[in-house]
């Protein structure tokens, strides 16, 4: 049963740019009004880095699923942009509301699926098994302090729906205290070597990215795929030749 507790959701508009809130000033969220399927925030950019990582005609076929809504920026990007198989999985109603009357979530369909659910459960359901190419983790409460699930055994649920050459991307607070110990919990499970990470955004977002198997792509083929990226979804926003000197394996 899901937490009667949960935040309120409200949003704010300013210069053309749409905000989503959970109970606090904290944004969780934005989405350019006139541009609503382009992802802005640079920190959630940075979580669709997998792509350098696969070849760039395979994406349409395989399967994201982000825990967390937030304002489906991500969402509508792999659903959209990509045109991939999209599965969301939100605790609060009100956020999955939210999204779909103020920022252009579409309505579930053939390709696309939001669930009503705790991402905790969730993720352990034997539908999921081996079945994400890419997985988005941005698990944090309305205060936007710590992830709300942080520990082994949930990186260890996370790495168990991957296919072999899937990948997690995870947002954490680069200049918190945690930052350290979540990422060694994540190289716990995934194996040190299968686990990159972003430098610091302004705002100190660090984007950690975890591999189910080590990826092998010489720095040749990613430099060709970071160009083909910001050619071929140049409506997603998506800096990839940036990624690349930003992105290296994480180091603690």
């Amino acid at each position: 049963m899901l937490d009667k507790k949960l935040p309120n959701v409200s949003l704010s508009e300013w210069d053309g740019v749409r905000c989503l809130h959970l109970d606090t000033p904290w944004v969780q969220g934005t989405m350019t009004i006139k541009t609503p399927f382009k992802i802005e925030l640079e920190y959630v950019q940075r979580m669709m880095a997998w792509l350098l990582f696969v070849p760039g005609t395979s994406v349409q076929g395989r399967q994201a699923m982000q825990l967390g809504l937030g304002s489906a920026a991500i969402t509508k990007c792999c659903y959209k942009i990509l045109g991939m198989r999209t599965a969301t999985i939100e605790i609060n109603p009100k956020v999955i509301s939210m999204c779909r009357q103020w920022f252009k979530l579409p309505p579930d369909n053939n390709r696309l699926e939001v669930v009503l659910a705790d991402a905790a459960k969730e993720i352990k359901s034997v539908r999921w098994l081996g079945a994400v190419d890419a997985l988005a983790v941005d698990l944090y409460d309305h205060e936007a302090a710590a992830p709300v699930m942080d520990s082994a055994k949930f990186y260890a649920d996370c790495r168990a729906v991957l296919t072999d050459d899937g990948a997690m991307t995870v947002n954490l607070f680069g200049r918190d205290s945690s930052y350290k110990a979540s990422v060694e919990k994540i190289k716990e499970v995934f194996g040190a070597d299968c686990v990159w990470a972003f430098k610091p955004t302004r705002e100190g977002n660090t984007v950690v990215m975890a591999f189910r198997t080590k990826p092998d792509a010489p720095r040749d083929v990613l430099v060709q795929r970071a160009e083909a990226i910001e050619s071929r979804w140049a409506d997603g926003n998506l800096p990839a030749k940036k990624w690349l000197k930003l992105l290296s394996p994480a180091i603690t």
